[in-house]
């Protein structure tokens, strides 16, 4: 019996050592292997108005669900001329830390913005609605359920920092 705890227990201390030494090199090394990162979804983009739809997970929000829907968010309201606020909101996308701009188009911009310490990767999409002077806003997870209102989180802060520009 006590050879069995014995072995039980070096084997929870490798396990446990792996999983340091993998969140050390994720959390510490600054560059992260990706092994959070995940794929990107298929369907991103803007069609006919709208975004992808979100899954049933709450890790995603969308400006292009309906307003009783719990993944909404609202859109990026402004004033003026669109082309303007459309360079100010990429301007502003641009300067968030951790952020990759994948596709930039003159009414639609896709990034992927990864986490600090574990390098989770989340989808993030913005078009321009000029005749409604909106711009609209998805953010979403690759993995997980839950995103702890991490993607409403930045959505409200881009709208901050666009508004305060």
């Amino acid at each position: 019996m006590k050879a069995l705890l014995v072995r039980i227990a070096r084997i929870l201390g490798v396990a446990i050592a792996f999983l340091v030494i993998v969140v050390s090199v994720e959390y510490m090394g600054g560059h992260p292997m990706g092994l959070f990162a995940g794929s990107p979804p298929d369907g991103l983009g803007f069609t006919n108005g709208q975004f992808k739809p979100p899954s049933w997970k709450p890790n995603t929000v969308s400006s292009t669900v309906a307003k009783d829907d719990s993944h909404y968010i609202a859109p990026i309201a402004f004033t003026g001329d669109a082309t303007t606020a459309w360079k100010r909101l990429v301007d502003v996308v641009k300067a968030q830390e951790r952020v990759k701009v994948i596709s930039e188009r003159p009414d639609y911009l896709y990034a992927e913005f990864k986490t600090k310490g574990m390098g989770f990767v989340d989808d993030v999409e913005f078009a321009l609605d000029a005749k409604a002077n909106v711009i609209h806003a998805r953010s979403g997870s690759r993995l997980g359920v839950r995103d702890f209102g991490v993607n409403r989180n930045r959505i409200e802060a881009i709208r901050s920092a666009f508004a305060a520009k």
